[in-house]
């Protein structure tokens, strides 16, 4: 019996609690005026189902922390001295064997007997434990129903309770996002610290040559890595401010015409059709970049004289900056919209005209929404990794000129995670240091737009 057949019988019985604790103020009132009750039926029956749900999620919680270390404490019982006293990590590796060949995961050749053992231990109790949940659920959820169908009353304040409860609720949510986010810096911090401890802070800031590849015997060139991550980033700011060099403009001006000059027909397909190029997948981005953009300018170069690489960062920025434009258009476009047409009138009626005061009142006024849909678009930049990887090459090259290949951080911390990595050598960690640059860097943008936001904000009544 899975997790999501447990929380569908709980969504049921949660649903004849919202039908008990409605029906019980309807039928209620037959004895008592209406208006007698404090609150409408619905808040009756979101009392009774809150009651049910609440303390049923809880022990469900609790049910899923507790039974991995009842599981694994089973099935240590039922193995041979031998095995109970493996290593930690063997033993780790062992019952991830158990886990799969339970659920059905353990596809190749037979399983080991002892394997097959433990499995039947680990599936058996797993039964009983989910047995034993179900029934304490029915019985938790059964016992709160019964306890608040009971106070329903007319004189209880039903839709307090509730409101109540949704504001905790809310609440709580909000606290999980904060803790989120707080546990992936604090994840990404402690493995860019033990980087730090194997490689300056100051090498890897301010160094100028990037190759973390280390070598297996000390007299092998570059046996010691080369950590200067200034490439990586010098590669991130060129081919994200190419991007932004094609996308707010041409996101800006669209944002402007489909709101201030496109009639009711033209804005109700061609803001659309913009939008759709912000649901085209990247990988087809990079496509278009590495088939046709990186070709189309090696020919134009060779017509003008000039030597252009086959990966480029001005082909991966063009290709972004398109691919970022519905990011700029769209958000400019609604804060635009947004500003009070009243402004417009008034402007018009000092005799502006309508350029005039798309410049002098309706731009100025949108500058905090237009700036937050910038921002937006530059972190879309900065974390972009396929349209790099196959327009603009892995190679981290340290230069300012758009026609030779360079990498960003992005496709460098991939490169640096993939396949089967030890998580102890600079080399892996490295990923976890060019991420926390990331999150600070963005964590600058945000800043920046708040205090952009506050200082221009305008004020309407």
């Amino acid at each position: 019996m899975s997790i999501s057949t447990l929380l569908a019988a709980l969504l049921a019985l949660t649903s004849v609690a919202y039908i008990a604790g409605r029906r019980r103020a309807v039928v209620g009132s037959a004895s008592a005026p209406i208006r007698t009750f404090h609150s409408l039926p619905g808040y009756y029956g979101g009392y009774v189902a809150l009651w049910c749900l609440l303390p049923a999620l809880a022990l469900l919680a609790i049910w899923v922390v507790v039974e991995p270390i009842v599981l694994r404490a089973a099935v240590i019982d039922s193995l041979p001295p031998e095995l109970a006293e493996l290593p930690e990590d063997r033993f780790g590796l062992f019952l991830a064997d158990v886990r799969n060949l339970v659920d059905g995961n353990l596809v190749f050749g037979a399983p080991d007997p002892a394997v097959q053992a433990a499995a039947e231990r680990y599936a058996e109790v797993r039964k009983t434990s989910r047995h034993l949940l179900l029934g304490s659920l029915l019985v938790v959820g059964v016992a709160s129903l019964v306890f608040a169908l009971r106070r329903v009353q007319p004189a209880m304040r039903a839709r307090i309770k509730v409101e109540k409860a949704i504001e905790y609720l809310l609440i709580g949510a909000s606290l999980v996002a904060i803790l989120t986010t707080i546990g992936i810096f604090l994840s990404v911090l402690f493995e860019a610290l033990r980087f730090f401890r194997l490689v300056s802070p100051i090498d890897f800031l301010f160094g100028l040559e990037w190759s973390p590849q280390t070598a297996i015997r000390e007299d092998q060139v570059g046996s010691s890595g080369a950590f200067g991550a200034v490439p990586l980033f010098v590669g991130t700011l060129l081919i994200s401010g190419i991007a932004m060099l094609v996308a707010v403009p041409v996101g800006l001006m669209s944002a402007i015409y489909l709101s201030e000059y496109a009639g009711p027909r033209m804005r109700s397909w061609a803001k659309p059709l913009l939008e759709l190029l912000a649901g085209i997948p990247t990988v087809v981005y990079g496509y278009f970049a590495a088939l046709w953009v990186g070709p189309a300018l090696r020919r134009l170069g060779d017509a003008l004289g000039l030597e252009v690489a086959s990966e480029s960062a001005l082909g991966a920025g063009l290709v972004m900056g398109i691919m970022i434009i519905p990011f700029v258009s769209s958000l400019s476009d609604d804060v635009i919209n947004a500003v009070p047409q009243s402004l417009r009138d008034g402007s018009y009626g000092l005799g502006a005209t309508k350029s005039e005061t798309i410049r002098q009142v309706v731009l100025p006024a949108a500058l905090p929404g237009i700036v937050g849909a910038v921002l937006l678009a530059v972190s879309r930049a900065i974390g972009e990794t396929m349209i790099v990887v196959m327009a603009a090459g892995l190679a981290a090259n340290l230069s300012l000129n758009p026609l030779e290949a360079v990498t960003t951080v992005t496709v460098q911390i991939v490169t640096l995670l993939v396949g089967d990595q030890e998580f102890d050598s600079a080399k892996t960690l490295a990923a976890f240091a060019l991420g926390l640059v990331l999150f600070l860097v963005t964590l600058a943008l945000n800043v920046v737009a708040l205090r952009v936001v506050r200082k221009y904000r305008e004020q309407y009544e």
